[in-house]
């Protein structure tokens, strides 16, 4: 399969089956275009039939030399020779013993409060209630929960637990002695713990920020924007104040603080900013260095829910930033925002880029009580409710549900160009718009294509200044 797009100047050709990426001229470009439909068809790697060749060099050349036209087919037939185009998909076989593979669960996000200390108009969480009740996890169920992820990690000696909410420093005496209870256990058991928090910052101050630099790999903390932005969406509980004030200087301390160490910015844009490149440049403007910004999900009913009439509007925003970034790069001053971050050698093994975050089977959420669900955003569901810390997992049913979430499982991912980067999208959103973790949120498909082809867009652009 093959996508090809203009973008910002640059002819870029994909062969998705190989992984591999092409900036070329008009002419291969065309070339390549002309010769899909025949060579689509046909086992790889082999020679361009006689007859097609014919056929697109006359093609080509009403509109380009001859000779020009000829040299682009002998490019082209070189890069099919190092089968780097019209490569068959191999990957499919990979995906039919996910099921009878033994689950090893690798990460757990905590729900360490189901309490917040914002009233996000957005937030899936409800205020951090997660359809129940206000709560905070004990340290006895915190242990158990990590006792429950060395117990099923299997050989796997990086473990991951995201400290989350609601608002997870409205617990903060808990995070620490679980965090000191992790560490207690590494050596014990051949284990490492990579600790991360997301926050709104509220309440952090000096000895947080000190414990965290030394503690947590990663902190993700959540800010929309522009004042105007973020205070629009992000108001107090109490109603009085400004979110933004309180946590921007508290931030920007925290960021300048990590010292190397990881953390992003994580906003959330809604049809209030359609124009979101805003938000993202005023992150940088701030000193910000990681960053990201991702497209509420929400009911159509509500007013600031994305809607299909707006996409053309947002991946005109994913292509002005696109050339911002790259233009601050270039300048010594640049950032980086997570959907650009893209690895065209390594990237992720092949069963992640089928089957994706692993959400019900190698990462689970942990709700205050200890109950087990396939992610965060399952929370509070019932008919998604997998076990519990004491019991384990009891639900293998849905265990094995979620084992079988893969691109070729979804009908909208097995023509995609996109499929191996998204790895088939969130599953939470295709079961809140379509009732099954088997179909895809459409709107977030097309934001993610659009993000794709901009972060390899913005590699054909940087690597000519290498």
């Amino acid at each position: 399969m093959i996508h090809q797009y203009k973008n910002n100047g640059y002819n870029i050709v994909m062969d998705i089956s190989s992984g591999s990426v092409h900036v070329v001229d008009d002419v291969v470009y065309d070339a390549v275009e002309l010769l899909e439909p025949v060579m689509g068809e046909l086992r790889k790697p082999m020679a361009i039939p006689a007859d097609a060749k014919a056929r697109v060099l006359d093609l080509l050349s009403q509109s380009y030399n001859r000779s020009d036209a000829e040299e682009a087919l002998d490019e082209v037939q070189a890069l099919i020779d190092a089968e780097e185009l019209y490569t068959a998909d191999v990957y499919q076989e990979y995906v039919t013993d996910f099921k009878q593979r033994k689950t090893v669960v690798k990460a757990l996000c905590l729900h360490i409060a189901h309490d917040c200390n914002l009233g996000c108009k957005y937030c899936f969480a409800e205020e951090g209630e997660y359809h129940g009740r206000r709560a905070l996890m004990s340290f006895e169920v915190g242990k158990k929960a990590l006792d429950f992820l060395i117990a099923n990690s299997g050989n796997r000696r990086n473990l991951e637990v995201d400290f989350f909410g609601g608002e997870p420093l409205m617990n903060w005496e808990v995070v620490k002695q679980l965090v000191e209870y992790g560490r207690s256990q590494e050596e014990a058991h051949g284990k490492h713990f990579r600790f991360t928090i997301t926050t709104n910052g509220v309440l952090l101050n000096d000895e947080i920020m000190d414990f965290c630099n030394r503690e947590m790999s990663n902190v993700v903390m959540s800010l929309d924007g522009r004042k105007e932005v973020n205070d629009l969406m992000r108001p107090t509980r109490n109603g009085h104040g400004s979110s933004y004030d309180i946590i921007v200087p508290k931030f920007q301390k925290f960021a300048e603080s990590r010292a190397g160490k990881d953390y992003y910015v994580r906003g959330t844009f809604t049809r209030n900013n359609l124009d979101f490149s805003e938000d993202v440049k005023h992150f940088a403007d701030l000193g910000f260095e990681q960053m990201s910004i991702e497209p509420v999900v929400a009911s159509p009913e509500e007013p600031y829910a994305i809607r299909e009439e707006d996409l053309p509007k947002i991946l005109e925003e994913y292509d002005k930033l696109a050339v911002e970034y790259i233009k601050r790069k270039k300048e010594g001053r640049g950032f980086n925002f997570f959907h650009f971050m893209i690895d065209l050698n390594q990237g992720p093994c092949v069963a992640k880029r089928l089957s994706g975050c692993g959400s019900g089977t190698e990462y689970l959420a942990v709700t205050p009580w200890g109950d087990l669900y396939p992610c965060h955003q399952f929370v509070g569901q019932e008919e998604f409710l997998m076990g519990n810390v004491d019991t384990g997992v009891t639900r293998t049913d849905i265990r094995d549900e979620f084992k079988l979430c893969n691109v070729y499982a979804k009908e909208k991912c097995r023509k995609c160009f996109a499929r191996f980067y998204c790895s088939g999208g969130c599953a939470a959103n295709s079961y809140n718009f379509h009732g099954c973790i088997t179909d895809a949120y459409d709107i977030g498909c097309e934001m993610q294509k659009k993000r794709i082809e901009c972060a390899i867009m913005i590699k054909a652009a940087l690597a000519e200044e290498e």
